[in-house]
C-alpha cells in the first residue's frame, strides 16, 4: 500500500477560538489521505478562514476611479460651442471631431501621458567611442504624442481654417480636451501654435520662410509635422529679455548668421526648429544694448545627417514638476541662424507667439481643473466611507461644487479669449475686440493659473491618502500645474503687463472692458434668478473703473489686485450671459451666482484697508526684512 507525507498549515477559527495547526505532519495511506483531505474540507465549510491566512492580502481592493467620453461629460464646453459656433458647422464638422476625440483621450492618450510621466527623457552625451553626440532621447509615448497632434490637427486646424474665424474656437477645444491627458505634449503644441503664427505674418517678408517651414508647421501626417521651440531665456533669465539677453548674432557672407550664446531653459528641446532672439554684431564688433539691440533668428535644431546645428546640450533641467517634457541648457556655438526680423523688432515680433503662449497656458489650467474635478467626481461614486459613498456626503459634493464652479468660469474665460482671437486670424475682429483680446490675454493666463493651483490641490485631497500617491498619476497633477503660474510670466509680471496694456491706450481699453461687461449682463435683468448676480457684475465693473480713475497713483501697487478684479468680474459676466443664452439650465444659473458671491473687486477691499498707502508699503518692507542678515544690501 503507497504511503506518503501530508503537510499543511490550517488557520481555523471557531465561536471565537483560533486553532493554528503549523506543519501538520503524517504518514497514512492513500485512503486514509482522502479521509483526511475530506474531513478538512469539512470543517472548513463549517468554519472561518481568516482573510489574511497564508498569501491572502484581503477581499477589499478601492475601486480605481474612470473617466467617460471627455467631451460628452463637459456641459459647458458644450454649450459654449453650440452658442457661438453656427449650427450646420457646429454639428456636421465640430461636434463628430470632439466627440471623437474626447473618446479617444480617455481611453487611449490618458495611458500614453502617464509612460510620459514614468518614461522620462535623457541625454546620451557621447558615443561608444566618445565622440559628442548630444542625443536627447524619449519614450516610445512621447513620440506617439506627437504623431496624435498631427493626426488630429491640433495645429493644423486653426491654420487651415476650413470653418473661418471657428476654426481657432475649434482647434483650442481640443487643446483644452487635450492638455491635462498629453503628458505635457500640450508643451511644445504651444510653441509651434506660435512659430506657425510668426511664419504666417512673415510670409510677405520672407516667402521662403513659409514655404520652408509653414507647411511642416501645419501638418496633419505624422512623419511631415514639426514642432518648435522656444529659446529666449538666459541666464540672467526671466521675462526681462531686454537686458537678460547675451546672445550675439555673427553675419555671414551668405546672409546667415552664426550664433553663439547660452540659453539657460529651452522648453522641448527635441523640436524640429525655434525661434530666438539675439543681438547683431556690427563692422565695429559692437552690439546695441537693451530691446533695440535684439532681433529674431530662426533656427532649424538638426543638420541634414540628423547631428546638432552646432548646438550642445549641457544639461536637462531636473525640474519640480513637467519632467515629462525635455528641458535643457543649451550651449549655441556657431549655431546657424537666419533673422527674420528688422534689426533691433525682435520683441515686436514675437508679441504673437507670447500671445498664443498665454492663451495655450490658460487652456493647460482649465484643462488641468476640469480633469481633476471629473476624476473627484466618479470617484466620489466608488469610494465608500462610513457606511456609504462619497457622493452621499452633502459636505464633499458641496466641496467638489465650489471647484466645478471655478473650472465653468475659467472655461468660459479662456474660451473666449479663443473665440477673439480666431476673430483676430482672419481679420474680422473689431477694434473693441482687438483692444478686448489685448487685455484678456494677460488676464486669463494669470488667474487660471492661480486658480489651477488651488483646485487641483483641492482636488487631490478629495480622494484621500489615494491623492498623495504616485502610482495613481494624481500627484503629477499638481506638480505639473505650479509651473502654469511661471511660463509666460509670472503672476506679477502679467499683472504690470494689465498695466501696460491700458497706458498704450490711454485707458479705452479699460472702457472697452467695463461696455462689454454691462453687454453681457443686461439680457440677465429680466430673470430674477439672475438680476441679483447681474447687478453685482455691472457695480463691480463700475467700482474698477471708479477706481482707475481716482487712484492712478497706486497702479503699480495695487497691479496684482487689480487683475485679479478685472478677472473676476469678467468671468461674472460670462457667466450670467451663459446662463441667459443657454436656455437657464439651473445649473448654469446656480454657477454664475455662487460665482458672484464671492469678492469680485479684492483692489477696492483692499484700497479701503489702505493696503496701498505709502505707510503700508513701508511697512510690506520692514514685516520683510527687518531681520534680514545682510542688511549691506537694503
Amino acid at each position: 500500500m503507497q504511503r506518503f507525507r501530508v503537510k499543511q498549515n490550517l488557520l481555523l477559527v471557531n465561536s471565537g477560538t483560533r486553532i493554528l495547526l503549523r506543519n501538520v505532519t503524517a504518514f497514512t495511506s492513500q485512503e486514509a489521505h482522502t479521509k483526511t483531505i475530506d474531513k478538512h474540507k469539512k470543517v472548513e465549510s463549517e468554519l472561518y478562514v481568516a482573510p489574511f491566512a497564508k498569501a491572502q492580502i484581503g477581499t477589499f481592493f478601492q475601486e480605481r476611479p474612470s473617466l467617460g467620453n471627455h467631451y460628452k461629460e463637459d456641459q459647458t464646453l458644450q454649450s459654449y460651442l453650440k452658442r457661438h459656433i453656427p449650427p450646420d458647422i457646429f454639428t456636421s464638422k465640430v461636434e463628430p471631431d470632439l466627440h471623437n476625440f474626447g473618446q479617444r483621450v480617455t481611453s487611449e492618450i490618458v495611458d500614453l501621458g502617464q509612460q510620459c510621466d514614468v518614461e522620462l527623457p535623457y541625454v546620451e552625451h557621447f558615443d561608444p567611442w566618445g565622440q559628442r553626440i548630444d542625443r536627447l532621447v524619449t519614450c516610445p509615448a512621447w513620440k506617439k504624442m506627437h504623431d496624435i497632434s498631427a493626426e488630429e490637427g491640433i495645429i493644423s486646424i486653426a491654420y487651415n481654417r476650413e470653418i473661418g474665424e471657428y476654426s481657432r474656437l475649434h482647434q483650442m477645444a481640443k487643446v483644452y480636451l487635450f492638455a491635462s491627458f498629453s503628458g505635457l505634449y500640450s508643451c511644445p503644441i504651444a510653441m509651434t501654435d506660435g512659430a506657425a503664427k510668426i511664419v504666417e505674418n512673415l510670409a510677405t517678408e520672407y516667402p521662403w520662410l513659409k514655404e520652408r517651414a509653414f507647411g511642416h508647421l501645419t501638418s496633419r501626417q505624422p512623419g511631415q509635422f514639426w514642432t518648435s521651440g522656444q529659446w529666449m531665456t538666459e541666464r540672467k533669465g526671466g521675462s526681462d529679455v531686454a537686458n537678460g539677453t547675451e546672445t550675439v548674432a555673427i553675419p555671414q557672407e551668405d546672409g546667415s548668421f552664426r550664433l553663439h550664446g547660452y540659453k539657460w531653459f529651452s522648453s522641448a528641446t527635441d523640436a524640429d526648429i525655434t525661434f530666438t532672439l539675439a543681438r547683431v554684431v556690427g563692422k565695429d564688433g559692437q552690439t546695441t544694448k537693451g530691446t533695440r539691440g535684439l532681433s529674431l533668428f530662426y533656427v532649424e535644431v538638426h543638420n541634414a545627417d540628423g547631428s546638432l546645428n552646432n548646438i550642445q546640450i549641457q544639461k536637462l533641467k531636473n525640474k519640480l514638476g513637467t519632467k515629462q517634457v525635455p528641458t535643457a541648457e543649451l550651449l549655441l556655438d556657431g549655431t546657424i541662424a537666419h533673422k527674420v526680423s528688422d534689426e533691433g523688432r525682435g520683441v515686436a515680433s514675437i508679441s504673437n507667439m507670447l500671445t498664443l503662449s498665454r492663451i495655450h497656458n490658460a487652456f493647460a489650467s482649465a484643462s488641468a481643473m476640469r480633469r481633476v474635478v471629473n476624476t473627484a467626481r466618479d470617484y466620489s461614486t466608488r469610494r465608500s466611507a462610513f457606511g456609504s459613498v462619497l457622493k452621499n456626503y452633502s459636505l464633499h459634493v458641496q466641496t467638489l461644487a465650489r471647484l466645478e464652479v471655478e473650472v465653468r468660469g475659467a472655461t468660459l474665460l479662456t474660451l473666449e479669449a479663443a473665440r477673439l482671437l480666431g476673430r483676430e486670424d482672419v481679420g474680422t475682429a473689431t477694434e473693441h475686440e482687438q483692444m478686448l483680446l489685448r487685455l484678456l490675454t494677460p488676464l486669463a493666463k494669470l488667474y487660471t493659473a492661480k486658480q489651477a493651483m488651488s483646485v487641483v490641490s483641492e482636488g487631490l485631497e478629495s480622494f484621500g491618502g489615494q491623492g498623495y500617491i504616485e502610482d495613481t498619476g494624481l500627484p503629477g497633477l499638481l506638480r505639473d500645474a505650479q509651473v502654469l503660474p511661471i511660463w509666460e510670466g509670472t503672476t506679477n509680471v502679467l499683472s504690470l503687463d494689465v498695466q501696460r496694456a491700458l497706458m498704450k491706450t490711454k485707458g479705452r481699453a479699460l472702457q472697452v472692458w467695463h461696455d462689454d461687461i454691462i453687454c453681457r449682463v443686461e439680457s440677465a435683468g429680466q430673470h430674477t434668478e439672475l438680476s441679483q448676480a447681474a447687478e453685482t457684475v455691472a457695480k463691480s465693473a463700475s467700482f474698477i473703473i471708479d477706481f482707475a480713475q481716482r487712484h492712478s497713483d497706486v497702479l503699480d501697487k495695487a497691479a496684482r489686485d487689480f487683475a485679479y478684479s478685472l478677472s473676476r468680474t469678467f468671468i461674472g459676466a460670462l457667466l450670467v450671459q451663459h446662463a441667459v443664452e443657454s436656455g437657464l439650465d439651473p445649473t448654469d444659473i446656480y454657477a454664475a451666482q455662487r460665482w458672484c458671491e464671492k469678492d469680485l473687486t479684492p483692489v477696492i477691499t483692499n484700497q479701503s484697508r489702505r493696503h496701498f498707502s505709502s505707510n503700508s508699503a513701508d511697512l510690506d518692507f520692514q514685516l520683510l526684512f527687518k531681520n534680514y542678515h545682510d542688511q549691506g544690501r537694503l
